[in-house]
């Protein structure tokens, strides 16, 4: 009789940190993409308007993996004013081989948050100048924090700025993150200016509208759009996309759709035919990253299920080895 692992967030966190093995996981969910044989279905999404809210649905098969990863991830972005988080969900785990159920692990979006913020450290690590020491987040919610926390992973991150709309939410993360990371953090009053000091600038927020200008950018940054994974989401002025030395995405598929990409293409910044770079081709050396110091680069994050299959079998071989989790016999 099959039986299932049932694992809670606490379990989840325990057993999988934001840490360099972390992020060596999601680096080689990139590569796998770029070498051919995964399966990767388009994004299902469910938008639901009224409650300021949408569900996607993400999973992937890797060759070689023997799980697959079926992801359902709601992001219902006014929870906050009621006290809950914006982001919640789970990962459903089933063999590659017979197609049965594995596991369940109840993260809340736990993995999912580890996932995001190792693929910005994946970014940085391949994109970003190796001296880069100043970051710029914009957005103060939970992503914020963690794309700077995996930022020092890799980067010798010494002073950062947090700007959001909300000054006293960005106020607040930043004293959280300099007392846990370290490092001095500060609040931005003036975004342009937090952009135009930083070697790094990551956003992190659900904004509609552009937030960073292509004019503010300078030479030598590297900038990671993650939150623009939806066709209505638009974190970056399109003409950043054009303005950049090297534009890569996750997934083109997926960045030509809903990234930042889409909404170069659809406002004629950039030309339909245009060649662009993927992560995992840079990963597995197939292009080159960053070339020059003094070069602008992009990264178009939208999230991939190759990612979600990743760390979900990473985390159950985390579980399996600590014996965190609850069996049943299905």
């Amino acid at each position: 009789m099959p039986r299932i692992r049932i694992a809670t967030e606490a379990d989840l966190r325990a057993a999988v940190r934001l840490d360099r093995e972390a992020v060596d996981c999601v680096e080689q969910a990139f590569g796998a993409l770029a070498q051919g044989g995964v399966v990767m279905p388009p994004i299902l999404r469910l938008d639901i308007p009224a409650a300021n809210g949408e569900v996607d649905v993400k999973t992937a098969y890797m060759p070689g993996v023997p799980s697959f990863a079926i992801k359902i991830s709601p992001g219902f972005f006014d929870n906050p004013k009621l006290g809950l988080p914006s982001v919640n969900g789970l990962m459903t785990l089933f063999s590659a081989r017979t197609g049965l159920l594995e596991a369940v692990l109840l993260d809340n979006g736990y993995l999912t948050d580890v996932r995001t913020a190792a693929a910005g450290a994946v970014a940085a690590r391949h994109l970003a100048r190796e001296d880069a020491a100043v970051a710029c987040i914009v957005g103060a919610g939970i992503q914020a924090a963690l794309q700077l926390e995996a930022l020092t992973l890799v980067r010798p991150i010494a002073r950062a700025r947090i700007w959001a709309r909300d000054g006293a939410k960005a106020r607040a993360r930043a004293a959280e993150l300099a007392a846990r990371l370290g490092i001095e953090v500060s609040a931005a009053a003036d975004p342009e200016a937090a952009v135009a000091a930083a070697d790094i600038v990551v956003t992190t927020t659900p904004s509609t509208t552009p937030l960073v200008q292509a004019g503010w950018l300078r030479p030598g940054q590297h900038v990671t759009a993650m939150g623009s994974d939806a066709e209505h989401k638009n974190e970056l002025d399109p003409a950043a996309i054009a303005r950049a030395d090297l534009y890569v995405a996750d997934s083109l598929a997926q960045t030509r759709r809903l990234g930042e990409l889409h909404h170069a293409l659809a406002s004629g910044t950039v030309a339909d035919d245009a060649g662009f770079a993927e992560l995992g081709r840079i990963v597995t050396g197939q292009i080159p990253g960053r070339t020059a110091p003094g070069q602008i680069t992009v990264c178009d994050l939208t999230g991939t299920g190759v990612q979600d299959t990743a760390i979900a079998t990473y985390a159950m071989s985390r579980l399996a080895g600590s014996g965190a989790g609850t069996d049943f016999d299905a």
